[in-house]
């Protein structure tokens, strides 16, 4: 893959046969971000799991302390009296058979994250060939089917991410925006990171962090020491 000038230019600041403290690996990070909007930081962190194993599947939701740095757009399926909590709570978009329609017949997806309840299960489960593949079909483990519709709103509003394993074992979050700087970054780093450690099957043999980078969108690949993590 041919890169840019800016992409080479770049690359140089940042030793590829290094493992950096995450401190110093974000510094780079924000050095390196030269692209002319407010660039998201990413976190890759593969994992010494098999994720072709039901025992071995790794998956989970945290709230970062400092947010995303995005607009979360969430839509809640619910019904009754959870309407109006969801409402209030902070939900762009709320309905129950209106919305599952207006996705089954118009393909609409504007929005970021899907909520619902346990009694709309029924009705969003129709939508799992459309919602699995991007990602937005909802599930207990990452809190998007709960009983408790304001809280979950309200965390998803506040940056509550979801991580699982893609089918190479590596998780990929975003953990917030360039002008967040080092301190903000690190902090959501951390938030991450702990509750990928807690969430370590046991079936998982071996080293379990396996290797841990963070990128911009524009930017190249800054690697981060595992043994930080202690797992």
């Amino acid at each position: 893959m041919k890169h840019g000038k800016k992409y080479v230019d770049a690359a140089k600041l940042v030793d590829r046969t290094k493992l950096y403290d995450s401190g110093e690996a974000l510094d780079t990070v924000i050095k390196t971000a030269t692209a002319k909007f407010d660039e998201t930081v990413e976190l890759h962190v593969k994992l010494g799991v098999d994720s072709r194993h039901a025992d071995q599947q790794v998956r989970g939701a945290v709230v970062l302390p400092n947010g995303t740095g995005k607009n979360v757009r969430v839509l809640a399926i619910c019904k009754g009296a959870n309407e109006d909590l969801a409402k209030e709570a902070g939900a762009d978009y709320v309905g129950a058979e209106d919305m599952t329609q207006k996705i089954q017949q118009e393909n609409w997806m504007d929005f970021d994250v899907l909520i619902t309840t346990p009694d709309c299960m029924g009705l969003v489960g129709r939508l799992g060939r459309i919602l699995g593949p991007r990602g937005l079909m909802p599930n207990p483990k990452a809190g998007t089917v709960t009983p408790d519709i304001a809280k979950a709103v309200k965390e998803a509003k506040a940056g509550k991410i979801e991580y699982r394993l893609d089918k190479t074992n590596i998780i990929h979050c975003p953990i917030g925006k360039v002008s967040f700087g080092t301190d903000k970054l690190s902090e959501n780093l951390d938030a991450l990171m702990d509750a990928v450690v807690k969430a370590k099957p046991a079936a998982a043999k071996g080293q379990y962090i396996r290797s841990v980078a963070v990128t911009s969108t524009m930017g190249p690949s800054v690697r981060i020491n595992p043994a930080k993590f202690g797992a």
